[in-house]
């Protein structure tokens, strides 16, 4: 079959995609009828193809930046009816490709970047397609100037590709006693898991949310599927790490401040973080490199924390032997086993048994793989049994039963950042911004509730909203320094200066709240599967499939050359991520 006969057949799956992504992809039956002669080899397969086959393939003129385009807008075609991982698409997308196209043939490269499609998630500025965040008031809007990220990515010779889906504003806007599934916002409602793209059965939740956890508010649906070669989220709580491991992906919250925030709307810049999403290990660490700034950047005071590599080129960390002489700690309290801590009958934290045998098989991988492995290696904050000063009894506040004066046992920061920083950005959007201010959002929220803006509320804006940003700094200022004892130093950085570790290994997405709150790096590597069985369970006769389940490593500030090296040993020794079933 021809190229030219190929996307013509696969084309046909277009009849159950919306409107908007039909005229999208519209240019693509141009190519159903082209005027030149086919290639004679077959169409390269994009699934699971890696950035190295991809620039390899091109290198020896098999592949074109266009055809890599259009393979992914096809597969796009024919499953995002199911899935729903994009919120828009780049009309302008073959066009691009077409000049990076040029450029190759002139001899031009920029990097390992150049002619590949990526996705971002839409709460990261780009002025080539709309910047929604998920939110029906945002719907359409252009922002005046690009994210620093989506800026060194285009620089870099990536496409973007679309604007993936998130949990509106990511998540920072829905809380208990109604918070907002993963994945759903206003625009586009609910996104679905590919390992089980089926809606929740249960009556208690049969709203349309999905069966299986797509994880944090940010997408990893569509790399996952193969409709793009990697994506970016950002990270306040666990967001780029937990869709990670939900979907089988390869993720890395870089260090607080590696990667420029400027351009992202935010939830607190205290936490928030954008980082790689990808398929492999290789993948991921030459997005990161994408993504980062030769130089700090001016408009983000916290962009020199970090020397970058030379030439912002983490493959040299690429290692197969990686793990051999590394010291890994184990923190069984908490994260492995139950702690109990002292007044309390519940415990807290700890794996079910098919979570446990999967890491007890991860770290003979480790010992196998010439790791030292220390065990156990407890974070301090975790192990101790007083309430008052383990990390598992502070949280941030985040729902409507934590408004003020009702907050004492939680940090503030979360919704105190989301009142600062989030009008310090509105305020960079000018005058076409849809509103100023976080008030006038909530306002427009509540009038237009009918058309849908605010199917789950709005409680976390609504104690972000009602702070007091000079009034409260002291309060705020208390919270973060509570959280940088238990996070940092009675946190990560006591477990690895008392055992000289190079990390830690954590289960699944568990590592992503400590990292978070501390603003190290964590790498989330795939590894095998665990049955979904919530807390309610699934109704007879559903045959839920099981879950991803991953491996996480946390190290020390700005030792992601470090972390890449080691996860790069892990994947290389496993090989464990598997496409997902149902989509060839």
């Amino acid at each position: 079959m021809s190229y030219c006969h190929y996307i013509s057949h696969m084309s046909r799956g277009w009849r159950s995609l919306a409107p908007v992504l039909v005229l999208a992809l519209a240019p693509v039956v141009a190519l159903a009828s082209c005027a030149a002669p086919a290639a004679d080899h077959e169409p390269f397969a994009v699934v699971e193809a890696t950035i190295p086959d991809l620039q390899a393939a091109m290198e020896r003129g098999e592949l074109t930046s266009r055809q890599l385009v259009t393979g992914y807008l096809l597969r796009i075609a024919l499953y995002e009816g199911r899935l729903n991982a994009a919120i828009s698409i780049n009309e302008n997308v073959l066009a691009e490709a077409d000049a990076l196209d040029a450029e190759r043939a002139r001899g031009t490269v920029r990097g390992p970047l150049h002619g590949i499609p990526v996705a971002l998630k839409d709460n990261i500025h780009t002025t080539h397609l709309p910047t929604t965040a998920g939110a029906l008031a945002f719907d359409g809007f252009v922002p005046p100037y690009e994210a620093t990220l989506t800026t060194n990515l285009r620089e870099a010779g990536a496409i973007i590709i679309a604007k993936a889906g998130l949990t509106e504003f990511a998540n920072w806007m829905a809380g208990p006693p109604n918070p907002m599934p993963g994945n759903y916002n206003a625009l586009t409602g609910f996104a679905y898991n590919p390992y089980d793209p089926r809606r929740d059965p249960r009556p208690a939740t049969f709203d349309g949310r999905p069966a299986l956890s797509t994880g944090g508010s940010s997408s990893g649906i569509g790399t996952a599927a193969s409709f793009w070669a990697a994506n970016v989220g950002t990270d306040t709580g666990g967001s780029v790490i937990s869709p990670s491991n939900a979907n089988m992906l390869v993720g890395i919250r870089p260090t607080l401040g590696r990667i420029s925030r400027w351009g992202i709307a935010p939830v607190t810049l205290d936490h928030d973080m954008a980082g790689p999403m990808a398929r492999t290990v290789a993948d991921a660490a030459i997005l990161l490199g994408g993504m980062e700034s030769a130089a700090p950047d001016p408009n983000d005071r916290a962009t020199d924390i970090c020397e970058p590599p030379p030439g912002r080129d983490y493959r040299p960390f690429l290692n197969p032997d990686g793990l051999r002489g590394a010291r890994i700690g184990i923190p069984r309290a908490f994260y492995y086993d139950p702690i109990r801590l002292d007044g309390e009958e519940r415990t807290r934290g700890g794996l079910n048994e098919a979570q446990l045998a999967l890491m007890e098989e991860a770290i003979t991988v480790l010992e196998a793989q010439g790791a030292v492995v220390v065990d156990p290696a407890d974070v301090p904050s975790y192990a101790t049994t007083d309430p008052s000063s383990n990390f598992a009894t502070w949280g941030f506040c985040a729902g409507g039963h934590q408004a003020k004066g009702a907050d004492e046992d939680c940090s503030v920061n979360f919704k105190y950042g989301a009142k600062r920083d989030f009008n310090a950005w509105l305020a960079t959007l000018g005058p076409g911004a849809p509103v100023a201010t976080l008030t006038e959002l909530r306002e427009w929220n509540l009038a237009h509730e009918r058309a849908g803006a605010m199917k789950y509320g709005q409680a976390r804006f609504d104690i972000s909203d009602e702070m007091d940003v000079e009034a409260d700094r002291a309060r705020n200022e208390a919270d973060m320094a509570r959280d940088e004892l238990l996070s940092r130093t009675r946190g990560i950085d006591a477990v690895l200066a008392e055992h000289d570790l190079d990390a830690i290994l954590t289960p699944g997405s568990r590592g992503a709240g400590l990292a978070a709150r501390s603003g190290t790096p964590i790498i989330v590597v795939p590894f095998g599967f665990v049955p979904n069985e919530p807390a309610q369970p699934f109704p007879d006769g559903f045959d839920a499939r099981p879950a991803p389940f991953g491996v996480g490593f946390t190290g020390a500030n700005c030792s992601e050359p470090r972390l890449i090296e080691l996860a790069y040993a892990f994947e290389q020794a496993t090989h464990r991520r598997t496409p997902p079933t149902g989509l060839p």
